[in-house]
């Protein structure tokens, strides 16, 4: 029964996530995160550097505030705090922003979970 058991559930079982995991964490390598103040910012490129990484704003980059309620790209000034997540494009060689959350400060560890748009790291 056990041997069985091993048999057709276990084994199987290991073996997908042995196979499928790789190419899920894969995946994960094109998104960025961080959190910093805006260095500099160019509304009409729609450019913006965070922690001297250059980010392009698109159609479909989202601004919010630190409670997550959207507003417009005006709101964004220099040296602010601002979380944001974005993608890799590859093919162009740059940095795509998809989301920008403005926060008051710079969030340590202890208030991220004030903040659920930043994942704790435990």
């Amino acid at each position: 029964m056990r041997k069985f058991l091993f048999l057709n559930m276990v084994f199987p079982t290991v073996l997908l996530l042995t196979v499928f995991c790789p190419l899920v964490l894969a995946e994960e390598v094109s998104v960025v995160r961080l959190q910093g103040a805006i260095m500099e910012l160019d509304l009409k490129k729609n450019i913006l550097i965070v922690n001297e990484r250059v980010f392009v704003c698109d159609q479909k980059t989202t601004f919010h505030n630190e409670k997550g309620v959207p507003v417009g790209i005006e709101k964004l000034r220099v040296k602010s705090w601002v979380y944001i997540e974005g993608e890799r494009d590859e093919a162009r060689k740059r940095l795509v922003a998809k989301k920008i959350y403005l926060l008051p400060r710079y969030i340590g560890r202890k208030e991220r979970r004030l903040y659920p748009f930043i994942p704790r790291e435990d």
